[in-house]
């Protein structure tokens, strides 16, 4: 059985966005899959572009949607499972990316997928996204197996 652990909470505007950025640097690890939850346009991509920038990162970034992955050097993966299957991305062999050293930031991550990283012995952290007019809220969990 799967337990959540509640690491922060808290609400930013896109001009504080770099707080929770730096919530995350301080409560993650340097390796972790971070799952971003949220409905579409609660500001999933936003957030990644907000780390990438803090990180040093020049790259465009924006949601992988076709392509599944983009890496933005210094360790930062970003995906996009929206339409993808873990039989998709097992096929592709993309689950061995996760073995790669740094943050996995992604979109969309299903339970299916989710369930066989904890088993694997991933860290799964949850960064849950919700709209409150010009604010994000921003729940980060940790999910231990």
């Amino acid at each position: 059985m799967q337990k959540k652990r509640l690491l922060a909470q808290n609400s930013a505007s896109l001009e504080t966005l770099d707080n929770i950025v730096s919530i995350l640097e301080e409560k993650l690890p340097k390796d972790a899959i971070v799952a971003l939850k949220g409905d579409l346009a609660s500001g999933k991509t936003t957030l990644v572009q907000a780390i990438a920038k803090k990180r040093g990162s020049s790259a465009n970034v924006s949601s992988p949607t076709f392509s599944l992955q983009h890496y933005y050097g210094d360790g930062l993966y970003h995906y996009d499972l929206y339409r993808s299957s873990f039989e998709e991305l097992a096929r592709l062999g993309l689950l061995e990316e996760f073995d790669k050293s740094g943050w996995h930031l992604v979109e969309w991550l299903d339970e299916k997928l989710q369930n066989f990283l904890l088993v694997a012995g991933y860290p799964i952290y949850i960064v849950t996204i919700s709209v409150d007019k010009d604010y994000r809220n921003y729940k980060i969990e940790f999910i231990d197996a």
